[in-house]
């Protein structure tokens, strides 16, 4: 008979000690794998980057397909993984979701791998893979240069 895995809440930051901290028990390095697993593709990679370009307002899927060349629902997908593992959460508007980075979750993430990390300066301007375009109403804010708007 196959083993049953655990099911393992993986939508709250990793808390374990850094990795040079010494060598992580199971279960700790059980949970930082599976964060960095959603990590593991180059799509969802670009996903986070771009989420994490626009924090503040979040972007739906809509404008994230065309932005990594997919279909919105393989975008749907790897969002879903991303949103499993913790990194980012997703706010409805009508029809519309609306995603944004986990900044807690992945500032812990950092801390587990790097502990230095969180002394490195972020770069001044986040690399735009391309333009996005809002194709809905979406939540009132104002937009300004390279920001989403129509």
């Amino acid at each position: 008979m196959p083993k049953a895995l655990p099911v393992l809440d993986t939508t709250s930051p990793v808390c374990c000690a850094p990795l040079a901290a010494g060598a992580l028990d199971e279960a700790d390095a059980l949970q930082v794998a599976l964060r960095l697993k959603a990590l593991a593709d180059p799509v969802r990679v670009r996903l986070l980057s771009l989420l994490l370009a626009q924090a503040d307002t979040g972007i739906c899927t809509c404008d994230l397909a065309p932005a990594v060349g997919l279909s919105e629902a393989t975008v749907s997908h790897h969002l879903k993984q991303l949103r499993d593992a913790g990194l980012v959460h997703g706010t409805r508007s009508g029809t519309n979701v609306f995603y944004r980075p986990r900044r807690e979750s992945l500032g812990a993430l950092c801390a587990v791998l790097d502990p230095s990390c969180a002394a490195v300066p972020a770069p001044a301007q986040a690399i735009r893979t391309g333009p996005v375009r809002r194709r809905h109403p979406g939540p009132a804010r104002s937009t300004g240069p390279g920001e989403l708007g129509d």
